[in-house]
C-alpha cells in the first residue's frame, strides 16, 4: 500500500505579535454594538482591539507609560460613530491617534484628515496598528509624529485630502521601529511636538452656518450615509468640534431624537420637523441663556435685563397685583385647580414682543425642585399667550426644544378660543430650554434659551 507524503504549514505569528483574549474581544465587540451602520460598527471593533493591542505593547515594555482611554473616541459613541480613528488617546501627557488596519493593506493606507486637520483631534504621534482579528492578535508597526507627518504632505503634491476626507499615506513615511516611540514617550516633553491652536471662535462659525446646516443635517438620517456625502469640508469642520451637533446627528440615527416622538404624517411635515429641531440646537449651543435661578435671588441677568424681560412680585394669595402681574395670577389659578403645582418660592417674569406684528407676551416662572433623590432639578412653567383681550391667531405654534430634539409643539385648536398655551419642564441644573412661535411656516421668532445657575 502506497501512501501519499503529507505536509503541514503552521502560519508562525510575528515575534512582535500581540495576543488578544476572549474578555478583550468581548469588550471590542461591546464598544461597537452601539455604531449604527455595519461598515463603521466592524471598524469601531478593530479600532477596539487595536487599543487593546496597543496598550498590551506599552505595559510589557514600561509599565511607567500610564494609557489613559477613558476619555477616547471609542468610549463615545457619537464619535467613533464619524471618526475611523482612535482619537483622544492619552499616554502620559502624550496626544496619541491609533490607525488600525486589518490584515489587507498596499503601501498606502487612509488616514482620516478629521484627526490631521481638525485641532481638537490632533494627536502628538499618529501609531499605526495592525489587527489580524481572525487570529486574536496586532502588532504595533509604526509611528509618525503629527510635525513630520504635516511635513510631508506639504513637500508631496500626490498626497492631499481625497473627497472622502481621507488622506492616502504612504507607508514609507512610518518609522517602522516602535522602540523609538517609546523612546519619545519618555524622554520628550509634550511641549517639544508643537500642535494647531484650537481656534476660539467656534460658536460664532457654528452660528454663521445656521441657515445651511439646518437644511442639510435632517439628510443624515440613513446611517449608511457619511458626513462627506452631506457637507463640504468647512461645514464638517464645524459640526466635528460641536459634541452636542455629533449627538444629534448620532440620535437622528438611531432614531432616539425626541422628535421621534412625533407621528407625524407626512414626510415633509417629519423634515420640517428636523429643521426646526437642527435650528433650536444650534441657537441652544451658541446664544446665552436667561437665567431664572438669579430671579430666586430678585435679580436680572443681563441677558434677561438687555431684553427687557420684567421680574414680577412673588406669588402671595394674599397680595393685590395689577396687570400683567393680574394676568399671570388669573392663568396661573386656573392650572393649579388642574392639578399643577407652583410653590410660593417660584419666581416668575415676562418679556412683551411682537410677531408678524401680533402682540404676544411669554411668562416663565422658575423654581428649585431639587430633593434627596433628585438633586440639582430645576422647573421652568412657560407661558405663551396675546395680552388680554386678544386671543392667539389660528396658525400660531408653540415649540419647546432642548439638546436632546424638539420636546413639544404645540397649535392653537381652531375649534377653541386659546387665551394661551403653556408647558411645564423639569430639568437639571445644566439643562437649558429654547422657545419658538411661528406663524404657518414662513414666520417664526426664537427666544434666547433659558439656564437655570443659582449661584452668585
Amino acid at each position: 500500500m502506497n501512501t501519499l507524503p503529507m505536509s503541514f504549514e503552521f502560519e508562525r505569528l510575528p515575534t512582535e505579535a500581540i495576543s488578544l483574549d476572549a474578555e478583550e474581544m468581548h469588550q471590542a465587540i461591546e464598544f461597537s454594538r452601539p455604531i449604527p451602520d455595519d461598515g463603521r460598527q466592524w471598524q469601531t471593533y478593530l479600532n477596539a482591539l487595536a487599543l487593546f493591542v496597543f496598550k498590551k505593547w506599552l505595559q510589557e515594555r514600561d509599565d511607567n507609560l500610564i494609557v489613559n482611554w477613558q476619555d477616547c473616541t471609542i468610549t463615545k459613541p457619537a464619535l467613533a460613530n464619524v471618526i475611523p480613528t482612535v482619537a483622544n488617546l492619552q499616554v502620559g501627557n502624550f496626544k496619541v491617534c491609533l490607525i488600525t488596519i486589518g490584515n489587507s493593506w498596499d503601501e498606502q493606507i487612509p488616514l482620516s484628515r478629521l484627526v490631521v486637520d481638525i485641532p481638537e483631534f490632533v494627536p502628538h504621534f499618529y501609531v499605526f496598528v495592525e489587527v489580524l482579528e481572525s487570529q486574536e492578535f496586532g502588532v504595533v508597526r509604526g509611528f509618525i509624529s503629527y510635525p513630520q507627518l504635516i511635513e510631508n504632505i506639504n513637500n508631496v503634491q500626490t498626497v492631499s485630502p481625497q473627497a472622502d476626507w481621507n488622506y492616502e499615506i504612504p507607508l514609507t513615511w512610518f518609522d517602522n521601529d516602535p522602540n523609538r516611540l517609546l523612546l519619545y514617550l519618555r524622554t520628550l516633553q509634550p511641549e517639544a511636538i508643537s500642535l494647531p491652536a484650537i481656534p476660539n471662535n467656534r460658536q460664532q462659525t457654528l452660528a454663521a452656518q445656521e441657515s445651511e446646516l439646518s437644511t442639510l443635517l435632517w439628510q443624515l438620517q440613513d446611517p449608511e450615509i457619511e458626513l462627506w456625502e452631506i457637507l463640504n469640508w468647512q461645514q464638517g469642520c464645524v459640526v466635528l468640534t460641536s459634541p452636542e451637533l455629533l449627538d444629534w446627528i448620532y440620535q437622528l440615527q438611531t432614531s432616539s431624537l425626541n422628535i421621534e416622538e412625533y407621528q407625524t404624517q407626512t414626510t415633509t411635515a417629519h423634515t420640517t420637523l428636523l429643521q426646526a429641531s437642527t435650528r433650536d440646537l444650534i441657537k441652544l449651543i451658541t446664544q446665552p441663556a436667561i437665567n431664572v435661578g438669579r430671579w430666586l435671588w430678585d435679580e436680572l441677568d443681563e441677558i434677561g435685563e438687555s431684553l427687557a424681560w420684567t421680574l414680577l412680585p412673588r406669588f402671595s394669595p394674599l397680595r393685590e397685583i395689577r396687570s400683567p402681574a393680574e394676568e399671570l395670577e388669573a392663568i396661573t389659578s386656573q392650572l393649579q385647580t388642574q392639578g399643577l403645582e407652583i410653590p410660593l418660592a417660584a419666581r416668575s417674569g415676562y418679556q412683551s414682543f411682537l410677531l408678524a406684528g401680533i402682540p404676544l407676551r411669554l411668562y416663565a416662572i422658575g423654581w428649585n425642585s431639587s430633593t434627596l433623590t433628585e438633586p440639582n432639578s430645576w422647573n421652568l412653567l412657560l407661558i405663551l399667550g396675546a395680552p388680554s383681550p386678544n386671543t392667539l391667531p389660528e396658525n400660531f405654534k408653540f415649540r419647546v426644544s432642548d439638546k436632546t430634539g424638539v420636546l413639544l409643539e404645540q397649535s392653537v385648536n381652531p375649534q377653541q378660543r386659546n387665551w394661551y398655551l403653556y408647558t411645564c419642564l423639569v430639568g437639571n441644573w445644566d439643562e437649558k430650554f429654547i422657545v419658538t412661535t411661528s406663524l404657518g411656516d414662513d414666520v417664526e421668532v426664537t427666544l434666547p434659551p433659558f439656564g437655570f445657575d443659582i449661584t452668585r
